[in-house]
């Protein structure tokens, strides 16, 4: 090696020491920065190039030190389970609070519940069995009925609400969708050229996980790495992003819940084609968006608005057959297959009995009120089961499915907070680290210099000294 390699071999260290710094630096600057993935300076050393002639066979060394590139220390398998995660607990999670909600709107257990309310009106029946000849326990009675059928209004028209709710965020999460396929594809290009031309894509390839995260935590989508640095994004066996191509989804099917049954609501392609999503936000909305079938295993809000349905239409036409018995026309009517929304009390006035047997006749009305207590009996001697044992029943159902949405939902988050976890642990910037790396580059870069300087001093001598001595 001639003697001004020395100078080649301290510049290379300088080189390599101030990209070391630089590198520090970065992460230091980001340590904060959500999604940032620590990185590290590569370098290897480079050989000794071959000789011939007389210094064939002298000791060599090699010509200092090459910096090959700037390493992102992501986790391929790290960041898959942290999509993985993500999608089940975006999927448990969205279920877990509208189910949530639907629990609090019945208001139960409570004075506000229809409970309650289905207690002060069985109440209302004995009061009349007991004073049939006193007008005002007629009218207390058809008030508190009139407020009974109003409350079922309401509480389906609570659920309602929640469906169309859940069906615009469903919206509002194609959209997210979109806009987040349309990014990755956007980064793959500029990925892809930046490798090409053998520069680092460090920082996009961090923004470019965190939108693939996204997209998994509403899709449950996944992830495979391409050779040119880009990556493809598959949701159902299709590609959303291919390259620098994105695919988009949109949300079709009705837009309320009335027109659920003959419309259903799906996701579908820009082609028109249907998209199957097992996991995520998304497909937890599309769960409960589903229509009720006879199995009751449908869609949850679809279901509790069956329910609703079928207890005021039970209710009314369990009431209505004893109240006619004695020849009065229905309390309650209502519309077939609408019952909670239309349940109305169409009597005026409340008969308490059979009106040939006298004013203080309450036969009818005590007939009622052992309805209510679950004590009334068919034209067979079989027992009637009481319209608030119904209810009883639904309450608890929804209940125990609440209950079991906020577990899983509980789990599913912690599973995904601990994959977090490790990727953090593995990719997130460590002070320590880093203030030890600064001294050694910076360590580095001093030693380089002194030996740049020495170098110098030395090629000083060898040329502009040699052969002065005795002159």
């Amino acid at each position: 090696m001639s003697t001004f390699g020395g100078l080649n071999t301290a510049y290379t260290g300088l080189v390599a020491a101030r990209q070391g710094l630089n590198t520090v630096g970065q992460n230091i600057a980001n340590a904060n920065t959500d999604g940032y993935t620590r990185q590290r300076v590569t370098t290897s050393s480079i050989a000794a190039t071959a000789q011939t002639g007389a210094v064939a066979n002298a000791g060599t060394v090699g010509q200092g030190v090459s910096v090959d590139g700037v390493a992102r220390f992501g986790s391929a398998q790290l960041d898959a389970g942290v999509r993985t995660s993500a999608g089940a607990a975006g999927y448990s999670a969205v279920r877990a609070n509208t189910l949530a909600a639907l629990e609090t709107s019945l208001n139960e257990p409570g004075d506000s519940g229809l409970s309650a309310k289905l207690g002060e009106f069985w109440s209302g029946w004995q009061t009349l069995a007991n004073g049939a000849d006193d007008p005002t326990n007629g009218s207390l009675l058809l008030e508190t009925a009139g407020q009974l059928a109003t409350q079922i209004s309401q509480g389906y028209s609570a659920v309602e609400n929640q469906w169309a709710s859940a069906r615009n965020d469903l919206s509002s999460m194609a959209e997210e969708l979109n806009g987040a396929a349309s990014q990755v594809a956007s980064l793959n290009t500029q990925i892809r050229s930046a490798l090409a031309s053998g520069g680092s894509a460090n920082e996009l390839i961090d923004q470019r996980s965190q939108l693939t995260t996204t997209i998994a935590a509403l899709t449950g989508a996944s992830v495979r790495d391409q050779a040119d640095g880009t990556v493809t994004v598959v949701i159902g066996g299709n590609a959303l992003v291919s390259g620098d191509f994105a695919n988009a989804l949109s949300v079709s099917g009705a837009t309320s819940l009335d027109g659920l049954d003959a419309n259903p609501v799906s996701l579908t392609w820009a082609s028109g084609t249907t998209v199957s999503i097992e996991g995520g936000e998304m497909a937890g909305s599309l769960s409960l968006l589903g229509s009720a079938n006879d199995s009751g295993t449908g869609g949850v809000l679809a279901e509790a608005a069956a329910s609703y349905n079928s207890f005021a239409g039970d209710l009314a036409d369990k009431v209505n057959a004893i109240y006619t018995s004695a020849g009065a026309d229905n309390l309650f009517s209502y519309t077939a297959g609408s019952a909670a929304s239309t349940i109305t009390v169409a009597a005026t006035t409340v008969v308490a009995g059979d009106p040939d047997a006298g004013a203080y006749d309450g036969s009818i009305a005590d007939a009622v009120a052992q309805l209510g207590a679950g004590e009334a009996v068919d034209a067979d001697g079989a027992a009637i089961v009481s319209p608030s044992d119904d209810w009883a029943t639904f309450v608890t159902q929804i209940g125990v499915v609440t209950q079991s949405a906020l577990q899983g939902a509980t789990i599913d988050d912690a599973a995904a907070t601990s994959a977090v976890g490790r990727q953090l642990a593995n990719a997130s910037v460590d002070m320590d680290e880093e203030n030890v790396n600064l001294l050694m580059f910076q360590t580095a870069y001093q030693g380089a210099a002194r030996m740049l300087t020495a170098v110098d001093e030395m090629l000083d001598t060898l040329i502009n000294r040699t052969g002065l001595v005795g002159r």
